[in-house]
């Protein structure tokens, strides 16, 4: 059945209200479409609710701390560990208080090994990952520590049956070699193609094997990485379907057509004050290149759209942050989106 989701961020500072929000927005979706909620991440608590920093707090036996320059891998816990952890119980009781009763999919985001050693540094040293070594660490702790987190994610949520979307926003990056050192002045070494590959088929077997129901793979807007995805044996390719061009596309159906399922990321839905938000084209950035490309409209009943978390709005502190009224719009949209999509399914 064509679903709805979203990528993991949420407005606010509360976590059972944000959970609280998201469940019930998708508890009731339209006609011939499965709402499928996920446990939030809140961009609000500044450095420690990044993708990044969400992940860090997973990690077994690899403690982090945040340096000058932003999170590092530690030699010990300290401080910055320890509120990481809290911030994990914090979110687990608001799921385990929101989710009351829940049966059903549960999608658990989390940064995937790639991603997060682009996103912090060696205790001495660049980026995790310039560092084959620190990589494949990073592969097993993380590995191990999800597997930790899907079994607290059970004992808060018996009926909950998860899986995780596995995000590598910077795998494009990393692979083509053009991820800034540490000094800004130089480039890091690309990591192979085949060595990317590997990790992430490491990490999906590790995640499976931690209780994942399934893997998505979302690679964000890097749509020359589908052959990575590939490699990696996930259930699911997740991508940006705004990155897509017809090649793209092609390369697309060809996974589809080879049995890996789509989850396509959709563009922050276009509203007048006349007719409102444009639900045909959040649908048609998806249909319209998949029958460009050929590709069966049964095969629209395995899509699911994920939500942007919706526009930023300047805070009192300053800084912008996630608008709540905004977000739950764009959810309901991105909902509306799926049920054309799951029409088309049928004609």
């Amino acid at each position: 059945m064509t679903g709805v989701s979203g990528t993991g961020a949420w407005p606010g500072a509360e976590p059972l209200e944000a959970q609280q929000t998201v469940l019930g927005d998708l508890a009731d979706p339209p006609d011939g479409v499965e709402g499928l909620p996920w446990t939030v991440r809140l961009p609000e608590r500044g450095p420690y609710g990044t993708l990044a920093a969400d992940a860090l707090g997973l990690l077994v036996d690899l403690p982090a701390e945040l340096g000058p320059h932003g999170w590092r891998l530690a030699d010990r816990p300290g401080a910055d560990a320890g509120r990481l952890a809290a911030a994990r119980r914090q979110d687990l009781d608001a799921l385990a208080i929101a989710a009351h009763g829940w049966d059903g999919p549960l999608v658990v985001p989390v940064s995937g090994p790639v991603t997060l050693a682009a996103s912090v540094y060696l205790a001495r040293g660049d980026r995790a990952v310039a560092d084959a070594g620190a990589v494949a660490e990073i592969v097993e702790s993380l590995g191990a520590g999800v597997a930790e987190h899907l079994a607290a994610v059970r004992r808060a949520v018996p009926g909950a049956r998860p899986t995780v979307l596995l995000h590598e926003p910077l795998l494009a990056q990393a692979v083509a070699g053009v991820l800034p050192s540490f000094s800004g002045y130089a480039r890091l070494r690309s990591v192979p193609a085949p060595v990317a590959s590997e990790r992430l088929a490491r990490t999906v077997r590790l995640l499976r094997e931690g209780g994942a129901e399934r893997v998505v793979l979302h690679v964000g807007t890097g749509a020359g990485t589908t052959g990575a995805v590939r490699g990696s044996g996930a259930d699911t390719l997740g991508i940006d379907a705004a990155a897509l061009d017809e090649r793209r596309w092609e390369a697309v159906a060809e996974l589809v057509e080879g049995g890996t399922h789509l989850w396509a990321g959709v563009p922050q839905p276009e509203t007048s004050q006349c007719a409102g938000p444009d639900v045909r084209g959040v649908a048609d950035a998806v249909l319209r290149g998949w029958e460009r490309v050929g590709l069966d409209r049964a095969g629209l009943r395995d899509v699911v759209l994920l939500a942007p978390a919706g526009p930023s709005v300047p805070s009192a502190r300053g800084a912008d942050v996630l608008d709540p009224a905004a977000a739950r719009s764009t959810l309901a949209t991105v909902a509306r989106a799926a049920g054309i999509v799951a029409e088309r399914a049928e004609a």
